[in-house]
């Protein structure tokens, strides 16, 4: 008969393989998590700081790690291999470190988004309608019509604004359905709030989204840590019997 340990040993390995199985499409996710958020950021990269495209890639980055370790761990595990699960465990306190180095990321991120879209609101405010700039306009216009919003705080600040000799761009205000000829906009028909807290909620989102990946599936990697320390030990062990 199998003794106690012989047991615990086949037990670890069998849930280390099933973990890994797991662990692999989690890379998976995280690569489309990485790279979704990648192209939500690079669609307003004008509008934010670098250090937000770098979380993204650093999230995909992690993810393609984690699949490639998913393989190590399942040969360490089917072959009872101590070289192999020793790898194992040692590249996975590395995913992990650079996880909760994610995670705090994507925090840091978030705590600091209102101060860098508010500033980039209102650089870029200023270049509206400048040929040089005909990006800033092209994306102040998508930022509005998306999020029904005008301005930074409300629509006065256009008024301020020396960009547009103090009209109302066109894409502050609702365009009707099948609307014909030259479209006006002023302040009785113009959106009433402004973009900075919603175009902010909509960036903290997705640095919400990094945080928790990072956070959460560190947390989740303990488990298979701690397999794979535990069936490095019991196989050393049995090395060391013979």
């Amino acid at each position: 008969m199998m003794d106690c340990t012989s047991v615990m040993r086949n037990y670890s390995r069998y849930l280390l393989v099933i973990f890994n199985f797991f662990f692999a499409l989690t890379g998976i996710l995280i690569i489309s998590i990485g790279a979704s958020v990648k192209a939500y950021y690079n669609e307003y990269e004008s509008f934010l700081d670098e250090k937000y495209m770098y979380s993204s890639d650093l999230l995909i980055v992690v993810g393609v790690i984690i699949f490639i370790i998913a393989f190590f761990g399942c040969c360490g595990a089917m072959k009872e291999n101590v070289c192999m699960t020793t790898t194992y465990s040692s590249l996975l306190i590395v995913v992990f470190i650079l996880e909760i180095l994610v995670g705090i990321g994507g925090i840091v991120l978030k705590s600091k988004t209102r101060d860098v879209v508010e500033n980039a609101l209102i650089t870029t405010m200023k270049e509206y309608d400048n040929p040089k700039y005909n990006e800033t306009t092209a994306l102040w216009d998508q930022v509005q019509n998306q999020f029904q919003c005008c301005g930074v705080m409300n629509y006065t600040d256009w008024m301020t604004s020396n960009s547009t000799d103090h009209k109302l761009p066109i894409s502050c205000c609702p365009i009707p359905t099948g609307a014909t000829g030259v479209m006006t906009c002023n302040q009785d028909n113009a959106y009433k709030l402004g973009c900075l807290d919603k175009f902010t909620d909509y960036i903290e989102g997705h640095a919400t989204t990094i945080e928790g990946v990072g956070i959460g599936l560190a947390v989740l990697q303990i488990l298979g840590i701690l397999l794979s320390c535990y069936l490095s030990k019991q196989i050393r062990g049995d090395y060391e019997t013979v």
